[in-house]
């Protein structure tokens, strides 16, 4: 039998069950189990599994962080502090259809930075830009465009819950990864403010309402949120703090918001922390089961077949690090990130981190680089028909008012500007290391 026979049946098996609907956790571990049983591993690899999953995910204190950032970003939601923000801005920066469409950019921005939620950020706008849009005189393609793309923004600007696990796959410290997504993600945001106002060109429609806030009530309005983003992510890459004493850090800071603007409910707290174990609870098992499939896969040879998979289109370093991206990209139309993450992030970083680009990045910083290139990459599988995330909240949110063809067809030139932007991050690595 061929030596990369088990290794791609592994591969296939595990994608069929993916597709098909099972449970991602329940499909990786019990892969993991079967080809364990097949190969000629010894079954006492079961308890080699037992203590990798204990080392890598139940005693990692880096993951704490997790829950302590989605517990933040439900609160900011729920309590309507998040609310309050967009309609401050919106009506700030609303008096024009290009200022409409770049309060929608800059708060999509802001909810990114203190929630890191793309579900709530996307919902979120979706509500309360969407009829804003409209009424500017964006149509709708455009509109549903804006909207899915700035909530998206959520999953890569810091602190984003993705940044913390591909830190922890890459073994890269996640205040560097925090550091490297900044550039990228302002480069982004730059990128859609200018299709935005491009779009708005013709547009002269006067969309506010009343009279523009006075700064005290914009202060009043969008401080808190904004003295919150700066303490946790300050903290963070000033070294003040690690990234899970931040979290907690921004956890109470969300309290404590709602207990300035008298939103506090306990409630809304309870709702806020049943929603975070569950949505951590199926974080944590889909590492769990990830960590059993990268263990079994690579004892059965599946990192060999990989890396001649790969070679087989050449032996450049870009040649492999294109391939590698291509097929990120491919699969996120059909996976999610976390998936992507945790199977194929810790197969191709070995291969990536042995390869020179002859970009002056070597060791921790070559991996820093890469992994927020996968960062970005992984940020279009929100957006990607048709099973892109951000894609299906938004239908939710908005029921019949957008049709599914034209939130399709919103979305694509903002994909188109994500992949001009992920070349412009591996020709000019700066862009990344810079703050790093």
């Amino acid at each position: 039998m061929s030596e990369a026979v088990l290794p791609l049946a592994m591969a296939a098996l595990t994608l069929a069950g993916i597709l098909a609907g099972y449970r991602v956790g329940m499909v990786l571990a019990g892969a993991a189990a079967l080809f364990i049983l097949l190969s000629d591993l010894p079954t006492a690899y079961f308890n080699l599994l037992v203590s990798r999953i204990y080392a890598n995910v139940l005693s990692n204190w880096l993951l704490v962080a997790i829950p302590m950032f989605i517990f933040m970003g439900l609160v900011l939601e729920k309590s309507g502090v998040a609310q309050r923000a967009l309609r401050a801005a919106q009506t700030a920066l609303g008096g024009s259809a290009a200022g409409m469409g770049i309060s929608v950019l800059v708060i999509g921005m802001l909810l990114a930075a203190s929630s890191g939620i793309v579900g709530a950020s996307v919902v979120l706008l979706a509500m309360l830009a969407l009829p804003q849009l409209q009424d500017a005189g964006y149509d709708n393609a455009t509109s549903a465009g804006l909207i899915a793309s700035s909530g998206t923004l959520a999953i890569l600007i810091p602190p984003s819950v993705m940044l913390i696990v591909l830190g922890d796959q890459l073994q890269t410290p996640v205040p560097d990864m925090f550091a490297g997504a900044i550039g990228p993600g302002l480069l982004l945001v730059a990128a859609y403010g200018a299709l935005v106002i491009w779009r708005a060109r013709g547009l002269a429609r006067q969309v506010r309402s009343g009279p523009p806030p006075s700064p005290l009530r914009l202060l009043i309005d969008l401080g808190p949120l904004i003295a919150l983003v700066v303490c946790v992510l300050g903290s963070i890459i000033a070294g003040l703090a690690t990234p899970t004493e931040a979290s907690g850090l921004g956890a109470f800071g969300a309290i404590l918001i709602t207990l300035i603007y008298g939103k506090f409910h306990w409630a809304t707290v309870f709702e806020a922390a049943r929603q975070t174990v569950v949505t951590t609870s199926m974080v944590l098992l889909v590492m769990i089961g990830a960590t059993c499939f990268a263990a079994v896969f690579k004892a059965i040879g599946g990192d060999d077949v990989v890396e001649v998979g790969l070679m087989a289109f050449g032996d450049g370093p870009y040649t492999v690090l294109i391939v590698v991206m291509a097929a990120i990209f491919v699969l996120g139309f059909v996976l999610d990130w976390l998936e992507i993450s945790l199977i194929l992030v810790p197969i191709f970083a070995p291969i990536i981190a042995g390869l020179d680009f002859a970009n002056g990045l070597s060791g921790e910083t070559l991996l820093i680089w890469f992994g927020i290139l996968v960062a970005v990459n992984l940020q279009t599988s929100f957006l990607t028909p048709p099973f892109g995330f951000s894609l299906f909240y938004l239908r939710g949110a908005v029921g019949e008012r957008l049709t599914t063809s034209e939130i399709y067809r919103g979305v694509l030139p903002f994909i188109g500007l994500q992949l001009l932007i992920l070349g412009l991050l591996v020709a000019f690595p700066g862009l990344i290391t810079g703050l790093t």
